[in-house]
Order: structure tokens, then C-alpha cells, then sequence
């Protein structure tokens, strides 16, 4: 099976590029923005009928939450236009189509973990841009699965956000200084390269519908931090603190954890717990030996 990645170069989607092209099953092609132009529907037309994929993942995405904010046009251009129009032109090469969504789809106010089956009301211009575009993607290609993910970690980082949060908090952790992390926000990471290997058997088997595809478990950013610097072996402490000490004009949600209802039966068990998931992260990333 022939499947295409638009994001290539992502945090997650660098990896899916990766695994996918390790699988003896699968022929990966890496889609970057040189190759593809989500918002022009003849860029997306001329690239996906060029290689005929019989399944296209998504992930091309503008998700720096801030900007969004400052800047929605461009975030329902890309996240909600840009889903539209890869969606349709999906269905008419008669291609699976892997639209990648987020966390952020929620409000935060369930005080556990969101599933599928939890109805999403968005608190900002980003994730009202996702949404739209899991709608989108929806109407316009039946033949769909929408996949959120939620606080990626991977090894290539995030363009435009300088790497990620856990290779922020190693690199002030290693200066020394005492790390000051919210401890009042709770969300569930999600590797990358799990989720990479997860999403093979997934579109192998022509999944369709709706599926929260993270690792195990809820937890604040303290403790995903402490946690890290704990397994790195730094002497660094990691003090919790509200999320009032980092002021923000965007709204986020304090707990858009996310438990899946579907991905057991899918991959015959869950995606492993974050702390696993973490550690191989940063034996992969060369913190730990």
C-alpha cells in the first residue's frame, strides 16, 4: 500500500516518514511544502494524483496556539481548508484520508480524561480551526479517520517552536537553574514514533472514524518535566507552580487528557504508558544511555 504524508518534515510527521518506510508492507511518499500546498486544491490535486496513494495521512498543520490567535486566518487556511481540500481530493482518487487533530478540540471542563465519545467544544482559534477541519474532512471524505494527538514529543522538535517542550526543559534543566513548571494543566504526550507505529497498523486495516491515538495516562507538565529530568539523572529542581505564572492572552484547557475507547480493539491493546514512551525518547535522543 502506497500511502502519502503531507507535513513531512513535522515532529510527527517526519517520524510516520520514517517508520512507514521501514515497514516491508507499506511504500511511504514524504510529502513537504515544496511538494504539496494544502491551501491550493490543484498543489494538492497535481501532487496526490501524481503518486496515487491508496491512503494519504494529514499532518501538515499550523498549530503554534499563540499565532492562531493573532493570526486566524491563516490558522483556518491551513487547518481547516487545507483538511477540505486534501479530504476531497481523497475521495475523488478513492484514497484513505488520515486527518491528524488534537487535545485542543476540548474545553477542559469533563475533569477526566476525554474519549470518542465526548462531545468537543474548543476554547481557542486553534482548536476551532481543528475542529473545522475534522468536520471538513468528514463531509467531504467518507473514506476517513480522524486522529488526535495531543503534546508530541519527537526527535526532529516542532518547526517554529524551537524543538519541544522536553528538550526546552533538559536544556534549562542542564544550566543549572531551579525549572518552574505549571503543575495545574493536565494533558496526555504522545510520542511520536508510537504513534508512527500505531497509525501502520491502523491504515493496514482501513480504520475509519474517529480514534485518540496517545500514550497512557494523564499528567501535568510538572510532571512530565520532573519526570524527565528524573530519568536523565539531573540534580535540577523542578518546582510546581500555577499556570498564572506564565500569563497568556489564549485561553487553554486545564486537563484535555485523552483515553482512547477504540484503540485496544484496534491494535489489540492500548498505546504503552507515557513514562515507557518517555524513556525511549530520550535514550533515542541520546540524554540517557
Amino acid at each position: 500500500m502506497r500511502v502519502a504524508i503531507t507535513g513531512a518534515t513535522g515532529q510527527l510527521g517526519s517520524d510516520i516518514v520514517e517508520v512507514f518506510k521501514a515497514s516491508d508492507r507499506l511504500e511511504a511518499v514524504g510529502l513537504t511544502h515544496d511538494d504539496i500546498e494544502v491551501c491550493d486544491v490543484e498543489s494538492v490535486r497535481t501532487a496526490l494524483t501524481k503518486h496515487r496513494p491508496e491512503a494519504v495521512i494529514n499532518s501538515a498543520a499550523f498549530h503554534q496556539v499563540d499565532a492562531c490567535e493573532e493570526q486566524p486566518e491563516q490558522a483556518f487556511r491551513v487547518n481547516a481548508v487545507g483538511a477540505w481540500n486534501v479530504a476531497r481530493v481523497c475521495a475523488e482518487i478513492n484514497a484513505l484520508c488520515v486527518y491528524i487533530s488534537t487535545d485542543y478540540v476540548f474545553d477542559g471542563g469533563k475533569g477526566a480524561p476525554y474519549t470518542e465519545e465526548d462531545t468537543p467544544a474548543p476554547l481557542n482559534v486553534y482548536g476551532v480551526s481543528k475542529l473545522a477541519g475534522e468536520h471538513l474532512t468528514r463531509i467531504a471524505c467518507p473514506q476517513c479517520l480522524i486522529a488526535r494527538v495531543a503534546s508530541v514529543i519527537g526527535k526532529s522538535g516542532a518547526r517554529g517552536k524551537g524543538g519541544n517542550f522536553i528538550e526546552a526543559i533538559l536544556k534549562k534543566a542542564k544550566s543549572g537553574d531551579t525549572l518552574k513548571v505549571v503543575n495545574d494543566t493536565r494533558m496526555t504526550p504522545t510520542y511520536t514514533m508510537d504513534a508512527a507505529r500505531a497509525l501502520v497498523e491502523i491504515i493496514e486495516k482501513r480504520v475509519v472514524g474517529l480514534v485518540h491515538l496517545t500514550n497512557q495516562g494523564p499528567c501535568s507538565w510538572h510532571d512530565f518535566a520532573n519526570k524527565a529530568v528524573e530519568l536523565c539523572g539531573l540534580a535540577t529542581e523542578v518546582a510546581p507552580v500555577g499556570s498564572d505564572a506564565y500569563p497568556s492572552k489564549v485561553q487553554r484547557p486545564v486537563d484535555s487528557s485523552l483515553r482512547s475507547l477504540r484503540l485496544g480493539n484496534i491494535l489489540g491493546s492500548p498505546m504503552r504508558p507515557w513514562e515507557e514512551a518517555l524513556k525511549d525518547y530520550l535514550l533515542e535522543k541520546g540524554h540517557i544511555g
